[in-house]
């Protein structure tokens, strides 16, 4: 009897802590990892959500974004994964490209490593080229590419991720052969575009939608054409009935507190309800979509089953 009692008391004693500890959360920095280089898609999107997670955490928070770019963000999720779950550390999350570096390579993370918080943009993929090349249309990128396979370099953030899906199935749907040349991120993936160093490039439509005078964007991998850039036609439109874009969000390490994950989820949610949030994504290229928790983990696994599939027929090297 008395040790039901001692046993129920310590686990009141638990509880109480906890919720105190929630409601003194954040007491300290919280740091955001990006696994990329600074001014690219994802670097973009944390650095545009963090004031209002500090906004809407409230006691005085301070959230401050750490890039930690190399092996195609693996190194930056993977000091997520392994970090203490204790709220201060937190992760963007890119999907299939995280999921996609336990396929091609060693990981020291899996599916089940993180706290799914909230995925915030669903990008669709583009097919630039440099504003000097005369290639503008899918008609002309295609007949480029045709007539000596292998010879259309192409430039993108990773291999395995969302960019790299795209253009295996843009090399399907138009029986064609090019030559992937893989960048730290989608910035100087840019950059190389831009100075004519590759032939085409494969980036996200928020990495684009700055650089319109610079770039010709051939075609957005999206049902319909996107507000963000009404000019641009789909693939579709162009015969090539394909659609793909990259999942951006956050994760924290598996193991979070109850209700630290909850102040988390509520200030994603009051973000995303707040006009000048909304806003601001769109002013900086990214097209908001909303997925919390446990829905954000099933998406994940969904994107991670697409992945192997599409891998274990594929030739990545």
């Amino acid at each position: 009897m008395k040790r039901t009692v001692f046993t129920a008391a310590l686990f009141a004693t638990t509880a109480m802590a906890g919720a105190v500890a929630a409601q003194d959360y954040p007491s300290e920095e919280i740091e955001v990892i990006v696994g990329y280089s600074a001014g690219g898609g994802t670097d973009v999107m944390a650095r545009t959500v963090a004031p209002f997670l500090e906004e809407y955490l409230g006691n005085n928070a301070t959230v401050v974004v750490k890039n930690m770019p190399g092996a195609s963000g693996q190194i930056g999720v993977t000091e997520v994964a392994t970090a203490e779950p204790d709220g201060y550390t937190l992760g963007t999350f890119n999907l299939p490209g995280m999921m996609a570096r336990t396929l091609d390579r060693e990981a020291d993370y899996d599916a089940d490593s993180f706290t799914y918080l909230a995925n915030v943009v669903n990008d669709p993929n583009v097919i630039v080229t440099p504003g000097s090349s005369d290639i503008d249309t899918m008609e002309k990128l295609v007949e480029a590419a045709s007539e000596e396979p292998g010879a259309m370099t192409v430039a993108m953030s990773s291999l395995g991720g969302d960019d790299h899906l795209f253009l295996v199935k843009v090399q399907e749907a138009t029986d064609t052969e090019m030559t992937v040349v893989p960048f730290s991120g989608s910035a100087p993936a840019r950059t190389a575009l831009m100075g004519g160093h590759v032939g085409m490039g494969i980036i996200n439509l928020s990495e684009a939608v700055n650089f319109l005078d610079d770039l010709n964007v051939v075609g957005i991998a999206s049902e319909e054409r996107s507000d963000l850039a009404p000019d641009v036609p789909t693939l579709a439109e162009q015969g090539y009935e394909i659609t793909n874009g990259g999942l951006r969000g956050f994760v924290a390490p598996e193991g979070l507190p109850e209700e630290v994950e909850q102040k988390l989820l509520d200030a994603f949610q009051q973000a995303f309800d707040d006009p000048e949030f909304q806003e601001a994504m769109i002013s900086t290229g990214n097209p908001v979509r909303l997925t919390l928790g446990e829905e954000f983990e099933e998406l994940t696994q969904e994107q991670l089953d697409l992945a192997t599939r599409i891998w274990e027929n594929t030739p990545w090297k």
